[in-house]
């Protein structure tokens, strides 16, 4: 009897402290999916610590894409009553022409309200440079890239492959130009055309921005919109920046010309949710709730991280990016 009690005891103990953990890993749950819910409804970023006059530091790193959060985040900025200057680094490769030309709109609407100076840390090729050519001053290290001043339009075409595997593709359209490129049979001329239009009044707009935002006229335009990326010394003697140097740089020059406190402190300005950038509040909140048996709402938060991180790399459209060939 004595050991049947003991027993008892001991099961009842690992009960309650199994209970214990339960609502210990619930609660875990709770407050991960509450994280992932403010990542998600968060309407932009913002300052990060500090009060009073500061200068405010903005990051663009990364493919660019079109982000109405970030653009309302940059026109909070703009109202700022505290931000007496911005300073923007800039290290990308550029990304979709329109995810591009909205953020360089949305820093030049911010420069009537504040000075500008962009940094480039080590890229601002394409897209990137149509986002450093906002400012009013372009500071850059000697051994960064810029330029890169084009447009590009890629497609598959998996013509042999479905060949090769006994694959035909049917469709039935509209036009002969409906959906054209498309990747299952070979570019007609006028398919090759069409495309081709479009890239050269988007290149024409591109140059355009170059043109009239560094002063560049005649040979020296053609010079430096041919595709090619420059080192910050050749950009700085071709005009695509102002000067060679890093934040210290940046500063002295708001100093100087637009007479800024050269002593005020520069603070991070997040231009996203500081949470959505989190991907292992994903992992976390799967993992606590698959260990409390909640499987399926598990696995539905994975699937929608992996989501996440893929449309993140998927760019649809007209590019304005700058990327080695592999070949």
């Amino acid at each position: 009897m004595s050991l049947d009690a003991d027993h008892i005891v001991d099961r009842r103990r690992m009960r309650r402290k199994l209970t214990f953990w339960r609502v210990f890993a619930l609660c875990l749950a709770a407050a991960a999916v509450v994280g992932l819910a403010l990542s998600v409804s968060s309407p932009g970023g913002g300052l990060v610590g500090g009060t009073g006059p500061y200068i405010a530091r903005v990051m663009v790193d990364g493919l660019i894409r079109t982000d109405r959060d970030r653009v309302e985040a940059l026109e909070r900025l703009g109202r700022s009553s505290t931000a007496r200057a911005v300073i923007v680094h800039v290290n990308s490769p550029g990304g979709t022409t329109a995810g591009s030309e909205q953020l360089h709109d949305a820093l030049r609407r911010l420069k009537e309200k504040k000075p500008i100076v962009v940094v480039v840390d080590g890229l601002a090729a394409s897209g990137g440079y149509i986002v450093a050519i906002a400012a009013d001053h372009i500071v850059a290290q000697s051994s960064a890239l810029v330029g890169s001043i084009g447009v590009l339009f890629q497609y598959p075409n998996f013509t042999e492959l479905l060949k090769t595997v006994g694959v035909k593709v049917e469709e039935i359209k509209s036009t002969p130009l409906k959906a054209a490129p498309s990747p299952f049979e070979p570019s007609s001329p006028e398919a090759r055309a069409a495309i081709e239009s479009i890239v050269m009044d988007a290149y024409a707009w591109f140059r355009g921005l170059v043109r009239d935002n560094r002063k560049l006229n005649g040979a020296e335009l053609d010079r430096v919109t041919d595709g090619r990326v420059f080192t910050g010394r050749q950009g700085l003697e071709l005009k695509l920046l102002d000067e060679l140097g890093e934040e210290k740089e940046a500063i002295a020059w708001l100093a100087k010309e637009k007479g800024i406190d050269a002593k005020l402190p520069v603070r991070d300005y997040k231009l996203e949710s500081r949470l959505s950038d989190l991907p292992f509040l994903h992992v976390a909140a799967a993992t606590v709730l698959d260990a409390v048996g909640l499987t399926s709402l598990a696995s539905r938060i994975k699937d929608w991280g992996t989501l996440r991180a893929i449309d993140r790399l998927n760019l649809d459209g007209l590019l304005a990016l700058w990327h080695p060939s592999t070949n």
